[in-house]
This record gives structure tokens, C-alpha cells and sequence, in this order.
């Protein structure tokens, strides 16, 4: 095969395990801990932590010009994994291996100080997402502009309708391309009308990037959006391969019995 033919890897995932210890986060007094060590103190001394495996022994590269489609269960691990990548975990020495700049957005309401003008917010997020963009004021003008709220962005946040909400943060998650991009259920809370507006300007900014993860639970979405699906389930992969095969599998999966399949065993393939 000719070199020139064959895509950068922007993403490589070896081995990926994450453990959460929800002990950790107990907010037990010492009284109920004495409690426990007289109660049953050998108990107390040799019990095993607790562990919540959350992603289990996973790997996968993700090349330029892919845009995956990460699907699974709610609680299956997929915002761990984005997290993960994004470098909010850390999960040991070359186990995440990006290529080049990784913005990340899960939660279009991140960073957002209500108190403050939607405009005061849209140039704090600004210096967040894009601390090496020369013509941020540009970027931001342009931005608000495409939003379309008008008078209400010399208006506190706090005064904004969740739709609102969504329509001035998307609109700046969206004004620039980069390597790697994460989109962990952006368009949850936009209004229907600005949905329609702003899918065309995300899917511009995703052609642009270098490699896209997308997490949806909307098959239009992902088919739209995506050359290849990853599914999760419980913490696995369990699925790469073709967008359409990946979807047909994900109906499959039973949300009553903790996400196992029905009727099939565990697929790979395109």
C-alpha cells in the first residue's frame, strides 16, 4: 500500500482501565466509622474496597478524517472514556495517545457564571476553548452574531431559557475546527428551530477537524455525522465497525437487564 494513502492516527487507546473506589467519596463520620470497627472489627480491617470498574482493558486508534459515533447504555462508561481522552483522568503512562489539540465539550453550560451577561460568559468560554486563537474577538462576534439572542446578551444568564442556554454556548463550541473533537450530547436542550440552524454549521466544523468523537442517543445524528460506530456495554467494546451495523446492534441491547444483548453475544466487525 502506498504511505501516502494510509490516514494519521490522531487517537490510540492501549489497555484503558478505569476504576472509581465510591468509598472514597463517603462522607461517613468518625462515629459511624467507630460504629462499624467495634461492630465487626475484623470486618472493618481486611473488608476489600470497594471498586467500580468503569472501562475495562479497552483499545482502539482513531485516524484522520474518521468521525466515530459512540454509542451505549446510559452508565456504560461512554463520558468516562470521552473524559478519559480528554485528559480529566489520568490513566497511567501511554495508555491515551492524542495527536495534536483535543477540545472536549460536555456540557454547554460549563464554565457559565449566571450572574454574568451572556456576553461576559461568551468571552470567558472564549479564553477557555480557545487560548491560542490570535483573532478571539473576532471569533466572538461572529459567534454571538450566529446565536441570534439579540438585546438578551447584555442580559444575566441566569435570566436565560434553556434554550437560550444552548443557542449561545453552541454557537461558540462550533465557531473553530481542531484535532481531536469530542461532542458528548452537545444538542441536548437547544430548541427545535435553532437545532436545525446549528447542525449545519457543527457538521462544517466536524468536516474540518482532524478526528471527532460523537456521543448521541439519536440514530439520525450519528448516521448523519458518523463513518464508524464504537459501542460500550458495561464498560467493553463491544462493537466497531459501519454506522448501520452499529445502530442495528444498539436496538438490540436491553436496558432491563443492565444492558446485555438480546439473543446475541458480543460483535465485532464493519
Amino acid at each position: 500500500m502506498n504511505s501516502t494513502s494510509i490516514s494519521k492516527v490522531i487517537l490510540e487507546v492501549k489497555k484503558l482501565n478505569l476504576v472509581f473506589y465510591p468509598q472514597t467519596y463517603r462522607n461517613d463520620s468518625l462515629r459511624d466509622q467507630f460504629v462499624r470497627a467495634t461492630q465487626n472489627p475484623l470486618k472493618f480491617l481486611l473488608k476489600e474496597p470497594e471498586r467500580l470498574h468503569v472501562l475495562k482493558n479497552l483499545e482502539f486508534s482513531i485516524s484522520q478524517g474518521e468521525r466515530v459515533g459512540l454509542l451505549g447504555l446510559n452508565g456504560v462508561g461512554k463520558t468516562s472514556l470521552c473524559r478519559a481522552i480528554a485528559g480529566f483522568y489520568n490513566p497511567g503512562p501511554n495508555i491515551v495517545k492524542v495527536e495534536g489539540k483535543v477540545r472536549a465539550i460536555f456540557d454547554t453550560t460549563m464554565g457559565i457564571y449566571p450572574e454574568l451577561t451572556g456576553r461576559e460568559n461568551a468571552e470567558l468560554l472564549a479564553e477557555f476553548m480557545y487560548p491560542d486563537v490570535v483573532d478571539r474577538a473576532e471569533l466572538i462576534a461572529e459567534a454571538l452574531e450566529f446565536s441570534e439572542l439579540g438585546p438578551f446578551l447584555d442580559t444575566p444568564f441566569k435570566n436565560y431559557s434553556n434554550g437560550m442556554q444552548a443557542r449561545l454556548c453552541l454557537s461558540l463550541v462550533s465557531a473553530r475546527p481542531t484535532d481531536l473533537l469530542i461532542l458528548d450530547e452537545v444538542f441536548e436542550g437547544a430548541d427545535l428551530f435553532f437545532k436545525q440552524t446549528i447542525s449545519q454549521r457543527v457538521l462544517k466544523m466536524i468536516h474540518e477537524s482532524g478526528a471527532v468523537i460523537f456521543v448521541s442517543h439519536d440514530p439520525a445524528q450519528v448516521k448523519e455525522v458518523c463513518n464508524r460506530v464504537l459501542i460500550l456495554n458495561q464498560g467493553e467494546l463491544v462493537f466497531d465497525g459501519s454506522p448501520s451495523a452499529g445502530y442495528e446492534l444498539y436496538k438490540k441491547m436491553d436496558p432491563q437487564s443492565a444492558g446485555q444483548f438480546q439473543g446475541l453475544s458480543k460483535n465485532s466487525g464493519s
